[in-house]
């Protein structure tokens, strides 16, 4: 497998979906403890293949990368969003919490074969667009470092200066990015997301994202099409809207976006008894709608599980049931929207734990990404090997 190095790890979504895809971690940095808490937890039943003394409760800013040695083939991570966030102050690189820098410096310190990083759409805002280039750059170019009396402009004109002298023998990573959708690749959510992919420049290699695995013109003809959709789902007809004929000529060639329904039809109410056996399957009182802010859907892809107050009191945490009544996701409904096994157990409140859901990347799209990723690394390695 190969050895990575997780900044960042929240609850381990990104963790976990990598370690599926064949990647061991080594260490899972983490400043938050309801968070450490919760991956500790879950390292007891069995997951991530590592021992508890391997989550490391700190400030990224404070790790010498020196203490993993040279094991580390790899890095991944989330640094922290608020920066980049739509709902956030938008303040990017004035904002203290921007984690970047930190991720460079573990990229450059390690030098691995390559790395993920992760984070919300908005940090491919307009306003943004010099400050991401910035971004893609200090990872490009890891050893072009800023002087403390320069800006970051300062810096940015100097690594548009190393990108326009062509390689060296300096430490290079050839690096690209996607704005992907959770939902085509096999979560039942929408969640964009921007992901980061970068290979070492010597190992050669031509990476592309995967192509979606999940089709929304799948979904829509099992729904209006033939009509297959009601029935697995045991829909009365009465329920059921009426067919398209145009859907009839659409190609299917993937497996169909998930809904919400598909993701928690063996769940029982969370009000009832029954809901006593799946952990974290707690009913929660009090949702109201909101303008604006309604609830998600049964028979479609959810909203973004979110981890703050923008969606918590009553917007998109919420669900909306047939009979048209409204409600919370329990913790453990959000985290299957999230793609986390039933036995993945969070650690805190229902606020803490929606927070750290909220907070994670799907475990299915991380895998998907991860396994792409991997299949190229082993195969460089394994080509340089024989040279």
């Amino acid at each position: 497998m190969i050895q990575s190095l997780e900044m960042f790890c929240g609850a381990g979504g990104l963790a976990l979906g990598l370690h599926q895809a064949g990647f061991r971690p080594t260490a899972l940095l983490e400043m938050n403890k309801f968070s450490c808490w919760t991956i500790k937890d879950n390292i007891s039943r069995g997951f991530f293949g590592l021992e508890e003394r391997n989550v490391i409760q700190a400030d990224v800013r404070d790790i010498n990368y020196a203490d993993f040695g040279s094991k580390v083939q790899f890095i991944s991570g989330g640094p922290t969003f608020q920066p980049f966030s739509l709902g956030g102050q938008h303040k990017a690189q004035a904002d203290a919490r921007d984690m970047f820098p930190e991720a460079v410096r573990a990229v450059r310190e390690i030098r691995p074969l390559g790395f993920i990083f992760e984070n919300v759409k908005g940090l491919l805002r307009a306003s943004f667009r010099s400050y991401f280039n910035y971004i893609i750059l200090q990872l490009s170019y890891p050893e072009v470092t800023i002087n403390q009396n320069n800006s970051w402009v300062d810096h940015l004109k100097a690594l548009e200066k190393r990108q326009a002298n062509g390689a060296n023998d300096s430490l290079e990573y050839r690096v690209t990015f996607h704005l992907v959708n959770a939902v085509d690749y096999g979560a039942p959510q929408k969640r964009q997301r921007v992901i980061i992919v970068g290979f070492r420049r010597d190992l050669d290699v031509n990476w592309e994202f995967p192509p979606p695995t999940h089709s929304e013109d799948s979904l829509n003809y099992a729904k209006y099409g033939d009509g297959s959709y009601w029935e697995e789902r045991r829909i009365p007809q009465r329920q059921r809207p009426p067919k398209k004929p145009f859907v009839k000529a659409m190609a299917i060639s993937l497996p169909r976006w998930r809904t919400v329904r598909d993701a928690l039809a063996d769940l029982p109410d969370p009000r009832t008894k029954e809901a006593k056996l799946f952990y974290n399957h707690e009913y929660r009182a009090g949702a109201k709608p909101y303008p604006g802010h309604l609830g998600s859907v049964l028979d479609e892809p959810s909203k973004t599980i979110k981890a703050g107050v923008h969606g918590v009191p009553g917007g998109e945490n919420t669900l909306i049931l047939d009979d048209g009544s409204i409600r919370y996701y329990t913790v453990r409904e959000s985290a299957r929207i999230q793609t986390f096994p039933d036995n993945y157990f969070f650690q805190g409140s229902w606020t803490e734990s929606m927070r750290q859901i909220g907070n994670a990347v799907p475990v299915n799209l991380a895998t998907a990404i991860g396994r792409s990723v991997a299949g190229q690394l082993n195969r460089a390695v394994k080509l340089h090997l024989l040279d």
